[in-house]
């Protein structure tokens, strides 16, 4: 079959987010056709270039998300007639109570409100695809009247009748960043319409191209998300006002609530997303939990040898920041510290950002504080309980030899989604203490021990615990182990896709229409195997960039793919 696979800021870029497991999922399934379709999210993510591709990816199109250049469309009076009704519609919903909890909204109320909106989404997509591009109106001042008339309207949320000027304009800017796809030319039959499949691998805007083929074309949409972007949406912007929060929470909660319902299957990372997906409106017929699938192959040698680990070692590993509560951890080792006065504790980690390098500035003024350096005689130099290193040191070179220098792998963050440093660790054969924050629970399965957030008597009791009990420790660790070799395998992640692409395929009609050379549909050309895998017949070369089944000769097929090498750099 056909996947147009929708990814942001990540795949088929060098750098970003989810790069590695769709370039795993796409190396997984050399059996079908993908079709990629990327936003990236800087120049800089641009300039850096694409990973190798495999042979069965046909072609790449490309668009940025971090800015849009003028289209140059100048709209007529009916067209901007057009768009202010649409946008008007769109705010309007916005502003009438957009952001309710679906599960608190009355079922005919949500109805109404939720098909309000889709109405508006599809009335802008529609102008967009007849009129060549929306990027001019959506910046227009027409966009932000529409916005203020919405805001001021009778029976708008009191929050959004608050919104000033600079507050419109936020707004007004944040939609047209998110409502760029519309204006993206992939929606046609030599586009996303040519594929069996959209596989959008993040909600949220970047779902909206996998919307509008369903829309346009009927393509049916899988939407994976490893992490509710509704979530993220909530988490961040914090210092916004009022109206800007409620306006931007209820646009992007009527989005996922539209994506879910119009998706024919959603795969959420975990347990917690799936319970978030829920949470917003997702059907719990339609949901399908697909953990994400590491390569175990990197950690087999220091897992099959839990010998070689420090007994008198703590290690913690991941990303510098703020979440990850590094402060509580340096404060539990204090209390490690008077129970088992050896213990030394390893932080292998980079910062994340200015605010993590600021973080991890303060972690060692913290560190230093609290454990002066200490020395075991009077001729010896002292030395810190705790070091900070950076994987490619000397000490740990590789991200294997850093989760192998401790007995015990610790996890502090007060925030977390699906912890992939937690199942590094599980490969590892190594016992974890952890918090109990996003689907750590859920992961860890009672192979670890589990303590609440921001407690670090809790944390240290825990980790004394096992540093006294070796077998234990070693008792754990391979059911650990084990139990991620069953669960967080790449071969588990490829095998659940693979089946439910074909779960959804199955359950789709077949769009295409072969006609004969009197342009008239040919009756029975296309054949029942069609959608099974595997070719069945022999390829017409015509067809062989669509993937399409075989015909006769000279009957010509309504969409047809553009050149393989398109997009290639």
């Amino acid at each position: 079959m056909r996947i147009g696979l929708i990814a942001e800021g990540g795949y088929p870029y060098v750098s970003g987010d989810a790069r590695l497991w769709c370039d795993r999922l796409v190396r997984g399934l050399g059996q079908h056709e993908f079709d990629i379709y990327a936003f990236s999210h800087s120049e800089r993510q641009e300039d850096e270039g694409w990973v190798p591709l495999p042979a069965h990816v046909s072609r790449v199109r490309t668009a940025p998300l971090w800015t849009a250049e003028d289209d140059g469309v100048s709209h007529g009076r009916r067209a901007r007639r057009r768009f202010a009704d649409c946008y008007g519609e769109l705010a309007a919903v916005l502003c009438a109570g957009g952001a309710m909890d679906p599960a608190e909204a009355s079922e005919g109320a949500s109805a109404t409100e939720a098909d309000r909106f889709a109405n508006a989404l599809y009335g802008l997509a529609e102008l967009a695809r007849d009129e060549g591009g929306l990027v001019g109106a959506l910046r227009s001042e027409t966009a932000v009247h529409a916005l203020e008339r919405a805001c001021r309207a009778r029976g708008a949320l009191r929050t959004a009748r608050e919104a000033r000027v600079p507050d419109l304009l936020a707004v007004a800017a944040h939609l047209e960043r998110a409502l760029r796809p519309l204006s993206l030319d992939w929606y046609e039959d030599d586009g996303l319409g040519s594929a069996d499949l959209c596989h959008a691998t993040s909600g949220g805007p970047a779902a909206l191209p996998g919307l509008l083929a369903q829309h346009f074309c009927d393509v049916p949409l899988l939407l994976t998300e490893y992490g509710v972007r509704l979530r993220t949406h909530y988490l961040a912007a914090p210092d916004s006002s009022p109206a800007v929060r409620s306006l931007l929470a209820a646009f992007h909660g009527r989005l996922a609530a539209e994506t879910y319902a119009r998706a024919a299957a959603i795969t959420p990372g975990n347990g917690h997303a799936r319970r978030w997906q829920e949470r917003c409106g997702a059907d719990r017929e339609k949901l399908r939990t697909v953990y994400p699938g590491m390569d175990p192959s990197r950690f087999a040698e220091v897992g099959e040898s839990p010998q070689c680990a420090d007994p008198d070692s703590l290690v913690w590993v991941g990303r510098v920041e703020p979440t990850k509560d590094l402060v509580s951890l340096l404060h539990a080792f204090a209390e490690v510290r008077k129970e088992e006065p050896k213990t030394r504790l390893r932080i292998v980690g980079t910062p994340s950002g200015s605010e993590g390098a600021d973080y991890l500035g303060h972690c060692k003024a913290l560190a230093a504080q609290l454990f002066p350096d200490e020395a075991e005689g009077p001729h010896r130099v002292g030395d810190n309980p705790v070091s900070f290193e950076e994987i490619g040191a000397p000490e740990t070179p590789t991200l294997a030899d850093a989760y192998a220098s401790g007995a015990v792998t610790v996890l502090s963050s007060v925030v977390e989604g699906f912890p992939i440093g937690l199942v590094e660790a599980m490969l590892c054969g190594r016992a974890t203490v952890s918090t109990d924050v996003g689907a750590v629970v859920e992961v860890i399965g009672g192979t670890g021990l589990v303590v609440p957030p921001r407690n670090p008597r809790a944390l240290a009791e825990a980790c004394v615990a096992l540093l006294r009990d070796p077998e234990r420790r070693e008792r754990l660790g391979a059911a650990a182990r084990a139990r991620a070799l069953e669960l967080f395998t790449v071969e588990q992640n490829i095998a659940a896709f693979h089946g439910i692409y074909l779960e959804i395929v199955s359950r789709t009609p077949v769009r295409r229409v072969v006609l004969d050379e009197a342009g008239e549909p040919l009756p029975f050309a296309v054949p029942a195997e069609a959608h099974v895998p595997g070719r069945w017949t022999e390829r017409t070369p015509g067809l062989a960039a669509r993937g399409g089944p075989h015909r006769p000769p000279g009957a010509p097929v309504r969409a047809t793919a553009l050149p393989a090498t398109e997009g290639a750099r």
